[in-house]
């Protein structure tokens, strides 16, 4: 009887123990990833980082982390963010993953993928108004691309290489 006593208190302590641990590392994921804040707007608030008229060239991708092509094509943009900065090109990732997903899908999927670029999650339901305001030619389908500057401006509904990408951003440039 005391052995099986003793095996019992020995496996609830462990069993404690083991909660213990997990709500700790729980903890520090969250911490991990609370350096990371993405900022939601509403379509009426995203509108002016897409007709900016200043003297930079801007590079906006429509994408979400569900989307397989979307990611694939992330570090395209990434590069493009990095090697064309002193170049006056800024690139903006706009998000249109699930708002409710942003703390356990889209901040890990940004920290795991070291994204640089700024993220931001438009949070607006009245898709049927701003997607035909973005550009009267798109489907719906994503990922899209905007590149744009104060005298230009194309839409693309499609993917990219790198090369199609920075293809398409000299034309801005040049």
């Amino acid at each position: 009887m005391k052995t099986k006593l003793l095996i019992g208190c020995l496996l609830l302590a462990f069993i404690v123990s083991c909660k213990k641990e997990t709500a700790n590392s729980e903890v520090k994921k969250t911490e991990e990833i609370s350096n990371i804040s993405i900022k939601s707007y509403s379509y009426d608030e995203l509108k002016p980082l897409l007709e900016k008229k200043d003297d930079k060239i801007y590079v906006v991708n429509f994408w979400a982390t569900w989307c397989a092509p979307c990611v694939k094509e992330l570090p395209y943009f990434e590069k493009i963010n990095k090697e064309y900065a002193s170049k006056n090109v800024e690139v903006l990732l706009v998000s249109l993953d699930f708002p409710r997903q942003v703390e356990k899908k889209l901040i890990p999927f940004i920290k795991k993928r070291n994204l640089q670029s700024k993220v931001v999650l438009l949070d607006d339901v009245n898709e049927d108004v701003w997607i035909k305001d973005i550009d009267s030619t798109w489907s719906g389908a994503i990922p899209i691309t905007i590149i744009y500057n104060k005298d230009k401006r194309k839409f693309y509904e499609q993917s990219f290489t790198y090369e199609s990408l920075e293809s398409e951003l000299n034309k801005f440039i040049n």
